[in-house]
């Protein structure tokens, strides 16, 4: 397995919401609405930030309150690093766009030629 899947698989980690341009909350409920948002793990070299197509049955937004910016999401989507299947979880509270994630392999490695 890929060194920095693996160390991403094993417990939680540190991560933020990436937003651009500018880190709000308004920003991350548009990220939210379109399905697609950006973590960022901050305890890796440089951060690793990735890109996440969410799983709307899976990610919870039952416990956000985004207009008064109370509460948290957890985020699930899946992707690829590395080559490898990866499902991405990521609990993020409102106030510090911050929280804990890790990445859970859902498969084998992918071939190159195929991506």
């Amino acid at each position: 397995m890929d060194e920095l899947v693996k160390r991403l698989s094993e417990g939680d980690h540190s991560v933020e919401a990436s937003l651009r341009p500018e880190k709000t909350i308004e920003a991350l409920k548009e990220s939210v609405d379109r399905g697609y948002v950006h973590i960022r793990f901050t305890d890796t070299q440089g951060g690793t930030e990735l890109g996440v197509r969410l799983d709307r049955e899976a990610s919870n937004l039952s416990h956000a309150d985004f207009e008064n910016q109370n509460g948290n999401v957890c985020l699930v989507g899946d992707l690829i690093l590395n080559y490898v299947k990866v499902r991405c979880v990521a609990e993020v509270d409102l106030k510090t766009l911050a929280g804990k994630g890790h990445l859970e392999p859902v498969g084998q490695a992918v071939n190159e030629a195929l991506i």
